[in-house]
């Protein structure tokens, strides 16, 4: 097992959070990797890009072709940005299966198509929430799938925001690197949201950027949190026939394919919001899912 750490070197948010988990172990410095630093400790790989990532696309299959070493996973400690200047810790997974074929992503990834999420998200989402609920001033929240990098392997972003007034918070970042820290096992642990092949995997459906349905859900001990769909992901049109198209059907078809791909032996079941959505794009769902034999879930069936 690999946990290959991503550093965008131009990104301060990114290199606090790295320097922090640096002095937090004894860490090996390894021959350069593609003429870039890294760091060995344990399982955790750590890869310093010389300036940000997000159109670094393979690094899993780069790390492998240099090293021989096949990463299991991948962790982006990043910043984040956002028009409401809000400060703000926040999770996610990565994809742009709502981009179609024909267009460039404008912040990375493979059009069409999403990587698996880690299988760590909703643990560490809930690890936030207990280590981080009183840094002052700063929201805590999941996002939904969006951006790239184009990678193969289960991955997650872990990010602060949103201006560079935040970016450099040394004490967000210090908070951050411990969660990557005892989430990964590096203290000698468990590690947080590692997989037993067995349980309940959530893929949400609607709703705004800051997932306030997998914020909910990912809250809870017995929740999987797979990748998040807000409604800008799910697109609908309809002819005068009352023909359904638009990218909505190939999102959901990737979202639960990557899904079912990071959690082997789950039962990955749908929450939607149904508020996002028309009666007749409820409907399309609804039929999308029974085809795929995927289980739509109120919240209360999913929370026991």
């Amino acid at each position: 097992m690999v946990s290959l750490i991503i550093v965008s070197g131009g990104d301060i948010a990114s290199t606090n959070q790295a320097h922090a988990l640096l002095d937090m172990c004894d860490w090996i410095s390894l021959e350069n990797v593609e003429d870039k630093p890294a760091y060995s400790f344990m399982h955790a790989r750590m890869w310093w890009m010389d300036d940000g990532c997000l159109w670094e696309d393979d690094l899993d299959k780069r790390w492998e072709a240099e090293t021989g070493e096949k990463p299991t996973e991948v962790i982006f400690p990043s910043r984040h940005s956002a028009a409401s200047g809000n400060a703000s810790l926040t999770l996610h997974p990565i994809g742009t299966m709502q981009v179609p074929e024909n267009v460039v992503p404008d912040y990375g990834g493979k059009a069409a198509d999403c990587p698996p999420p880690n299988p760590r998200i909703a643990a560490w989402w809930r690890e936030m929430n207990r280590v981080a609920s009183d840094l002052e001033d700063f929201d805590l929240s999941l996002e939904t799938t969006h951006h790239g990098p184009w990678i193969e392997t289960p991955s997650l972003f872990i990010e602060i925001g949103s201006t560079a007034e935040t970016w450099g918070h040394k004490k967000a970042a210090e908070i951050l690197a411990g969660i990557i820290f005892r989430g990964l096992g590096l203290d000698g642990g468990k590690g947080l949201g590692t997989w037993q092949e067995s349980g309940q995997v959530v893929v949400t459906l609607g709703g705004g950027h800051y997932a306030p349905r997998g914020n909910l859900l990912g809250l809870h001990d017995n929740v999987w949190i797979g990748h998040m769909l807000a409604t800008y992901a799910l697109s609908f049109s309809k002819d005068e026939m009352g023909n359904v198209s638009g990218m909505w059907e190939n999102s959901i078809r990737k979202a639960i394919a990557a899904t079912k791909l990071a959690f082997p032996g789950g039962d990955v079941i749908c929450s939607m919001d149904k508020k996002a959505f028309k009666g007749w794009q409820r409907q399309a769902i609804r039929d999308l899912l029974e085809e795929l034999d995927v289980p739509l879930l109120k919240k209360a069936e999913i929370i026991t």
